[in-house]
């Protein structure tokens, strides 16, 4: 009994040894870790470093001695680690723990592809030339452990001068929908590389594709928004007039309406399907839910596409549906005014005329009554 009380002590004690609890401290150095996230659509990028100071630890102040002194052009022996004299490494691209690339998505630097993921941020430092690595180890300390099989990409590109910066720091700049600009920056220089989403719309369409068969599938509306993306970006448009479709006609979803319709007649028309578009907008706006602002402007595109008399039928429809309000009956101006009837546009026009809610309706209609006085189209 007492032998084994002994050993159980024993073990407790080297279980104790082993587990040893550590406090919480101020990072290596007080190299402050940072992180910062830009989005190129849901596509997100993070960078997290631990951030050194141009003024070291006992507050010297190193500027003029980061670059190729602190921080040695090329590649370096670190005397700890993997390296040594034939093992020569990369810097760490900040302080302490690994710098770390993390990618939601697959993207490309500086137009070479790298698949989503985490990634150990490296560079070779140079005078002018910086070679970027991205590793796939990303949990190691420094670039102690670095090995270059381990690389999933490198690419080369050209530092640049920049304001002085006290802080190690990453930027992202020259934000596009697709692209952005990664800048490591301190003292007072900058390295940048570009990431880019190289098929943003081809993600977006598999994302809608996927939402559209959960929940968001039983709202019309959803269908409107997912082909109006299409439109949009003029992509996919046959997959476009199919989700136009199942939001007016879709069993237990599709609503016929003039948003419905109207939507569908805009991916016909972008499809070059000119005359389907129109007979669709014609079905549109006479549908209820047509306002009297839907039907006025269905009428000026006709005008823009040369076709007055179909734009002087639309604008006479609106009149009939609003009979006294300042817009239809400046819309039966336009109308009359576009074939030639200046007559009839003016006599409308001055029915407008005291409707004008505000200066700027007024001066719009006192500017066309002038012209049609004149016996000259104001549209």
């Amino acid at each position: 009994m007492h032998k084994k009380l002994i050993t159980l002590l024993l073990l407790t004690v080297t279980s104790l040894s082993i587990l040893k609890a550590q406090i919480t401290s101020p990072p290596n150095g007080d190299n402050q870790k940072s992180e910062v996230t830009q989005y190129m659509g849901f596509v997100k990028v993070t960078i997290t470093w631990n951030s050194p100071d141009v003024h070291g630890a006992n507050g010297e102040d190193r500027t003029g001695k980061i670059w190729g002194e602190l921080v040695p052009y090329g590649l370096s022996n670190l005397d700890f680690g993997l390296s040594d004299e034939t093992h020569l490494m990369p810097w760490r691209a900040s302080a302490n723990e690994n710098t770390v690339f993390s990618a939601s998505h697959d993207v490309q630097i500086e137009g070479k592809n790298l698949p989503a993921g985490n990634y150990g941020l490296h560079m070779i430092p140079g005078k002018e030339d910086w070679v970027i690595i991205f590793s796939k180890n990303y949990t190691s300390w420094g670039s102690y452990f670095y090995q270059e099989s381990e690389d999933a990409l490198r690419v080369t590109v050209k530092s640049q001068p920049h304001a002085y910066t006290e802080w190690l720091a990453y930027e992202f700049d020259d934000r596009m929908p697709a692209s952005c600009t990664v800048r490591m920056i301190w003292e007072k220089l900058a390295v940048p590389f570009k990431v880019s989403v190289p098929n943003i719309n081809e993600l977006y369409l598999t994302k809608i594709k996927e939402e559209l068969r959960t929940e968001p599938g039983f709202d019309y509306q959803n269908f409107v928004s997912a082909s109006q993306f299409c439109a949009q970006r003029k992509y996919a448009l046959e997959q476009g007039l199919a989700w136009a479709e199942d939001a007016i006609s879709k069993k237990y979803v599709g609503v016929k309406n003039f948003p419905t319709l109207s939507n569908k007649a805009k991916i016909l028309t972008l499809m070059g399907r000119e005359a389907e578009a129109t007979a669709l907008m014609k079905e549109a706006i006479k549908d209820p839910s047509a306002g009297m602002q839907d039907i006025h402007m269905f009428a000026r595109s006709l005008q823009a596409s040369k076709k007055p008399q179909e734009a002087m039928e639309v604008f006479k429809l609106n009149n009939q549906r609003f009979p006294d309000a300042f817009m239809s009956l400046f819309g039966l101006a336009r109308g009359y005014s576009g074939v030639g009837d200046y007559k009839n546009a003016l006599k409308y026009a001055n029915l407008a005329l005291p409707k004008a809610t505000d200066a700027q309706q007024k001066s719009q209609i006192e500017a066309a009554v002038k012209k049609l006085s004149e016996g000259k189209d104001f549209n």
